[in-house]
């Protein structure tokens, strides 16, 4: 397996499959933990990080944790390829813009259920991502991940505090529970601030499609857990599978109903509005098609267009990116050439998945 193999298919997470997949696009786990014995990254000294990596190489490969699993040295790998990693969740953004002077490393797995970072913020950050409300199979995943690699790993662990993180809020569990939605219902009735607002006052974290820092660009949102000391990891996994999420999701639904029963007219106009650019614009930029394949997956969900499956525009979500046109045009492009190619691969595709 290699990168450019990547961009053959969307990763497990865009299937568009799973538990309440209208809403839910995506549910990820996320572990730190750091090796006893050495300083954080942030302290390490280039000697101490190349045997950080060494370690966890040594263990992750030959653990066998899938049947093909992908070592990416990063600091060996172009830009571009970097930047299809973030695009695709796999890596952040720090880790692939951090200096080629420090030895770093993802490893992956061919479907992309899981991805483990070496030498980011933390000696290993371990994410297993599922499409769908799976927050329980994601948590089986990464627990058994985590067991597998103690056995011959010593995590620094203090008695007091829990698992040691080289920032203060991932002290305790070191886990992060986070749920990717898309939000469409409650952006257009104007309700999607009271959201915020409620997820804030219970120490929830709000971001975009790209995690810390990124806008919630095509109505999705990142909705994760602040806090990990002082609670118990099934107890932080209860609270987001019994609780936060199924109130969320039941919020977008009542505003999808609402849409229907009070603006019909302006909904449909927006849902083939979407349609009629998508299939006929020659120039695209990013913001904008992440816009109108929101209002073009809401009509879907909602039975008003069954020209396409959702799938395909969960691909598109992704295809579009700037990093995923390079290498499937395999050519690097400037951005006024990344919005005509954008804007004929989003008419080939959706030609293609015409129903």
């Amino acid at each position: 397996m290699s990168i450019r193999q990547l961009t053959d298919h969307a990763g497990e997470w865009l299937r568009g499959a799973g538990p309440h997949s209208d809403i839910v696009i995506s549910s990820r786990i996320r572990y730190a933990r750091n090796l006893a014995g050495y300083p954080f990254v942030n302290r390490a000294n280039r000697r101490q990080r190349f045997e950080v990596l060494d370690r966890c190489k040594q263990e992750i490969v030959s653990k066998r944790l899938a049947d093909n699993v992908l070592w990416v040295d990063l600091p060996d790998s172009p830009s571009m390829d970097r930047q299809l990693l973030v695009e695709r969740h796999l890596i952040s953004r720090q880790h692939a813009t951090a200096g080629d002077d420090i030895p770093r490393a993802v490893a992956l797995d061919a479907a992309e259920t899981f991805a483990i970072m070496v030498n980011e913020e933390d000696h290993l950050r371990v994410q297993v991502l599922r499409s769908g409300m799976q927050l329980a199979e994601a948590y089986d995943q990464i627990d058994r991940i985590d067991d597998v690699l103690e056995e011959k790993l010593d995590f620094a662990y203090s008695r007091r505090f829990g698992y040691l993180t080289a920032c203060p809020t991932n002290l305790g569990t070191g886990i992060r529970v986070s749920v990717m939605l898309h939000l469409p219902a409650l952006k257009l009735t104007g309700e999607i601030e009271k959201v915020r607002r409620a997820s804030r006052d219970m120490h929830l974290a709000v971001r975009g499609l790209f995690g810390e820092g990124s806008e919630a660009l095509g109505d999705l949102y990142q909705i994760s857990n602040q806090t990990t000391l002082g609670k118990a990891e099934q107890e932080i996994l209860a609270d987001f599978e019994h609780t936060v999420v199924p109130q969320i999701i039941a919020y977008e639904q009542q505003a999808r109903q609402a849409l229907l029963k009070q603006r019909q007219a302006q909904l449909d106009d927006k849902v083939w509005r979407a349609w009629a650019l998508l299939t006929n614009a020659r120039v695209m930029g990013t913001d904008e098609v992440l816009q109108l394949l929101s209002h073009l997956r809401l009509g879907v969900n909602l039975g008003r267009i069954e020209k396409v499956d959702i799938r395909a525009i969960n691909e598109l979500f992704l295809l579009t990116q700037p990093a995923h046109l390079q290498k499937l045009s395999q050519q690097e492009m400037d951005a006024a050439e990344r919005r005509i190619a954008r804007a004929k691969l989003i008419r080939q595709r959706l030609e293609q998945a015409t129903r």
